[in-house]
């Protein structure tokens, strides 16, 4: 990329803006930094990028005047494949730390108070139907 030389609004491509954004979010540069490197005029365009591309909130570090200009409801970009699995895998692992811990105190209830729990089938009811008279 080419440094010192300032561009006009309209001559960035979305691999440069990626580009910028990971270099961010990755620690490498402040995003001051990445906007005086790069030749980049806006003060917030950064800030906007990173909000739009990047993986980290950074609504709180925007200025109120680009608040106001961004669209009240953005839509989300949809999670890789890979991001969902790993979404997916740690549901799975809370719920089965769940059942573990249900299981236990099951198993307290039983051994330790002498109280026996027994999973209803679905459909029946716990209460005793009369007959009528």
């Amino acid at each position: 990329m080419m440094t010192g030389y300032n561009r006009t609004q309209r001559d960035y491509p979305l691999s440069f803006k990626l580009a910028v954004v990971g270099q961010v979010e990755k620690g490498e540069m402040p995003y001051k930094q990445a906007q005086q490197r790069y030749g980049i005029q806006g003060r917030s365009t950064v800030l906007v990028w990173l909000c739009k591309y990047g993986r980290l909130d950074w609504s709180p570090a925007l200025p109120d005047l680009v608040k106001r200009k961004r669209p009240v409801a953005q839509t989300a970009v949809p999670p890789t494949p890979e991001q969902r699995i790993r979404e997916l895998e740690e549901q799975l692992k809370l719920a089965n730390q769940k059942a573990e811990f249900f299981e236990s105190v099951i198993n307290v209830l039983k051994n330790d108070c002498g109280v026996s729990v027994v999973k209803k089938r679905p459909g029946k009811s716990s209460r005793k139907v009369r007959p009528s008279k």
